[in-house]
Order: C-alpha cells, then sequence, then structure tokens
C-alpha cells in the first residue's frame, strides 16, 4: 500500500520538482566558463591585430552611432550609409548602454561571447530535465565546443549573436511543448535578420504540426511576411542604391521556375564542400539530430547558403552556422529522449552508447577548429610588429579621420572616423572592386601595413587589393594628394594629410 507521501509525490507539478541546488546550477556554470573561454579566444584575436574593419569595424561603428544616440551611419560601407540597409538588425541598439558604459570593440566581443555562451543554458537544462545529469554535461559540452560557435566566436562580432539564445530559448520551449513561450521567444529573431524571418516561419510550421494549429500558421505566416518586408521595402528604404545589398548572393537560375527548382537539389551539394558542410553541421550530434523533427527549423538556414552564389556560405567558416548549432542540440536532446520514453530493454545503452559518440566526436573536432588557437604558442606572443603598429596607432588623436588597412581598422573605430585604404567599396556597393579609378583619399591620416595579416578565416593575402596596387596608392597619397610621412616602422607607414 502506498502512503501519503508516495501519493504526494504524484500530484506534484512537474514544475516544482525542477533540478536545485547544484543541478539548477550546472547550467549557468557551463555558461560562466564558455564565456571565459570564447571572450579569451576574441580578445586575444584582437590583442594581436587580427580583427577586421569588415566586419568587427562595421559593427562597432554602427553600435557606436546608437550609443551616441544617431542613425547607425557606417562610414566604412560608404559615405552616408545607414547599415539598416546592408542587413536588417535593429536588435542591435540593445547593446548601445553597453557601449556608452564601455567604448571598445572588447565591448562587443565580450558581449557576443557572453550571448553565444548563454544559450547553453536552456539546452543543458532541458536535457538534464529529460535525460539526466551526465546528459546536460554532454550536450553543454557538444554546443560549447561545437565548430559552428567556435567559428562564431574567433571571427570578429556578428548580430547573429543575439540570434542564438533567443532560438535556444525557443527550441527549450517547444521541446517541453510550451508554444507561447516558444513563440515569444523566437519573434525577436524579426529584428536580428531579414533570413531569420525564415527560421520563425520553420518554427511556426513545426507548432503546426505537433501543436495548436492557428498558432503555428499565424507564426509561420508572419515569419514569411516579416523577411518579405523587410528584404523588398525595408532593406531597400534604407540602401543608397535603392536595392539589397546582397541580391547578387542570389542565383539567377535557369532561365524558368519549373528548371530552377529541378537543379536546387543538386546545386546544394556541388561543389563537394557544400555536402561536407552539411555533413558537419549535424556532426555535433553524431547525425542524431537528424532522427528529430526539429532538425527541419535548420533549413532555411542551410538552404539560402547551399543555394548562394557566395563562397564564404558554403563552407565552416566565419558566423554563418552558428544559429544552426542550437538547433542540432536540440535535435540531439529530442531524439533521445524519445528512446528515454521508449520501453525497450536496450534504450538505456543506446542513449549512453549515443552520448559517448556525442563527446567522441566533440574531442576529436576541436583541434581543426579556432578554439585550438589557445594552445598555440603564437596566440600568447607579442611579436615586435604588433609593437610598432600600436606604436604608430597611438599616435593618431582621437576625433582624427583615418583610412587604414583593414586589420588596423578595429583598432581606431571606437576614437576615430575610420574607412579602409585603399578606398572600398566603391559607391557604397559592396562587392564592387573599381581598381582603375579610385577616388582620392581624403582622411587626415593613412595607415598602411605592408605585411601580410594572419589570415584566418580567409586565404593569406592583401585586402581588398593586391600589395602592389596598394603600395601605389599610398606612393600616390603621398606624390599627388598631399600626404607627408609622419613615421614608417616593421612595414607600417603613417602619413598625414597637409594643409594645402
Amino acid at each position: 500500500m502506498r502512503t501519503i507521501a508516495d501519493r504526494t509525490v504524484q500530484v506534484v507539478p512537474a514544475v516544482l520538482r525542477q533540478p536545485r541546488g547544484a543541478s539548477a546550477l550546472l547550467p549557468w556554470a557551463w555558461a560562466a566558463g564558455l564565456c571565459v573561454l570564447y571572450a579569451t579566444v576574441a580578445v586575444r584575436r584582437h590583442l594581436l591585430l587580427r580583427t577586421t574593419g569588415y566586419d568587427l569595424g562595421i559593427f562597432e561603428q554602427a553600435v557606436r552611432a546608437y550609443a551616441e544616440l544617431r542613425a547607425p551611419v557606417v562610414p566604412l560601407r560608404g559615405e552616408g550609409f545607414n547599415l539598416l540597409g546592408d542587413h536588417f538588425h535593429p536588435l542591435l541598439a540593445v547593446l548601445a548602454p553597453l557601449y556608452r558604459l564601455w567604448p571598445s570593440p572588447l565591448c562587443l566581443l565580450v558581449a557576443q561571447a557572453a550571448l553565444l555562451a548563454l544559450a547553453v543554458v536552456p539546452l543543458a537544462r532541458w536535457a538534464g530535465r529529460a535525460l539526466g545529469r551526465r546528459a546536460a554535461h554532454v550536450v553543454a559540452a557538444g554546443y560549447g565546443l561545437s565548430w559552428g560557435i567556435a567559428s562564431a566566436a574567433a571571427f570578429d562580432f556578428h548580430e547573429v549573436a543575439l540570434a542564438v539564445p533567443l532560438l535556444a530559448f525557443s527550441l527549450e520551449a517547444l521541446g517541453r511543448r510550451r508554444w507561447g513561450p516558444a513563440v515569444a521567444w523566437a519573434a525577436p529573431l524579426l529584428l536580428v535578420k531579414e533570413d531569420l524571418g525564415l527560421t520563425f516561419a520553420a518554427i511556426g510550421v513545426y507548432i503546426a504540426i505537433k501543436g495548436p494549429r492557428r498558432l503555428g500558421v499565424a507564426t509561420a505566416v508572419a515569419g514569411l511576411l516579416g523577411s518579405l518586408v523587410e528584404i523588398a521595402l525595408l532593406l531597400p528604404a534604407f540602401n543608397p542604391g535603392g536595392g539589397y545589398a546582397h541580391g547578387g548572393n542570389l542565383s539567377d537560375g535557369y532561365g524558368s521556375l519549373l528548371s530552377t527548382l529541378a537543379h536546387a537539389p543538386l546545386d546544394a551539394l556541388r561543389p563537394d564542400i557544400k555536402a561536407m558542410t552539411l555533413v558537419l553541421v549535424f556532426a555535433p550530434s553524431a547525425l542524431l539530430a537528424l532522427r528529430s523533427p526539429l532538425s527541419l527549423i535548420a533549413v532555411p538556414t542551410l538552404a539560402w547558403r547551399m543555394l548562394s552564389e557566395n563562397g564564404f556560405h558554403w563552407g565552416t567558416a566565419f558566423h554563418y552556422s552558428a544559429v544552426l548549432m542550437p538547433v542540432v542540440l536540440a535535435g540531439l536532446i529530442d531524439a533521445l529522449t524519445v528512446w528515454r520514453r521508449a520501453d525497450h530493454p536496450l534504450a538505456a545503452r543506446h542513449i549512453r552508447a549515443s552520448l559517448a559518440t556525442v563527446l567522441a566526436v566533440t574531442a576529436v573536432m576541436i583541434p581543426s577548429f579556432p578554439l585550438a588557437q589557445l594552445a598555440q604558442r603564437a596566440t600568447w606572443r607579442t611579436t615586435p610588429h604588433i609593437e610598432a603598429a600600436r606604436t604608430l596607432l597611438a599616435r593618431i588623436p582621437d576625433g582624427a579621420t583615418v583610412a587604414a588597412s583593414n586589420r588596423l581598422v578595429p583598432q581606431l573605430t571606437s576614437r576615430c572616423t575610420v574607412v579602409v585604404f585603399p578606398t572600398f567599396p566603391v559607391d557604397s556597393k559592396l562587392y564592387r572592386y573599381d581598381r582603375k579609378h579610385l577616388p582620392a583619399p581624403t582622411a587626415e591620416w593613412i595607415l598602411h601595413d605592408a605585411r601580410a595579416p594572419e589570415a584566418w578565416p580567409y586565404k593569406t593575402g592583401h585586402w581588398p587589393y593586391p600589395i602592389e596596387q596598394q603600395l601605389a596608392e599610398l606612393a600616390a597619397a603621398r606624390e599627388e594628394h598631399g600626404y607627408e610621412l609622419v613615421a614608417a616602422r616593421d612595414g607600417l607607414t603613417l602619413l598625414r594629410r597637409t594643409a594645402r
């Protein structure tokens, strides 16, 4: 016969039996540790002059403008260029108060580290409830050490950092069948980037299938309309050219809609790097996420990337896979939860084997991606070239206008008005490289670095123009445009415009 206490346990709501004490703190401990890890990688890269004007400098100029209660006009993208005409990310303004207190590129890098780390909380908490404490640790490690998050944390700052925790909390709510909170967490994705409305729509489709149909359909329609309005109306309204800045990434198709659709599956797998990326996206879950319908939420992001004409979108570098990692780990939890509920003699063994495989895959992949930089001696060594650069940077006064090499730009954006030298983009057109008719420099100062920079995730070399043309433009600045040499040291050249 059961006692009264036994019967009481049966009726206590699950929410009141949530993990307490050390178990409740476990996700937050992981978040704190991962934040320190990501911030360390990002800050060291910045101190070693490995961050770039494209993209850290661009985003700092935008957030700095918000902090000063101005429109996000970004000189790096062109004269008078409003960054809301590049990508639609008004939610960036939430970082303005923090930047006002700490006006530095490090502010954005640390904020990004915190946002990426925060996403581990709902995932680990959900895994702990559904699968136990050990599973919570495995999921936290699988997400936190995944290549998609590492690549984002180690390359400058990007707006998608805001989307990662929002999506993670929404996925946790979906897993617990809390449909309203899932929509509420995902709705701000519409203000992070124009393509994330499609992800919001995918969440709506999932809800329509698994939960209340009306809510799901309404969410899907809102997501689709949101992306459509942003791409067709809002972005062109802010863009100086009156169009979508990244429309050139879209394929022209095969002459007809039917033919384009017929070729789409093959185009999504050619060249080979696309197929490899598709496998690697789900690798942090040991491919088990593919068993969960939650993995369908990754389809919009994967689709536009694989069908894009921009080769940067196809691989594993940069920040493009960050929003996929919460989906993959959520799919893992969901897939294993089905086994946990199954009345099968081998269910427990299957879950343990799956978690062990996830840990093994995570460990194997770490050395190939940016977190491994922390184990490299070069990450902790300041070279004479870096010291020379800091010396010349210090000679540029606050408030000056500066044209600088790409890797030197984010060293100045917190205190100067900065553009890339030689001029790029031309006429605010991002992918236009007019090598014959570059505008004359007009900044008060020019700081140029002739050394080929540490290039990850780019190929080694100079950007945006070959070094020969950069040196020619540097010489023309002195010979034709009224600049005088202030200092030259270890491949670095500092020029100042003379009064005319």
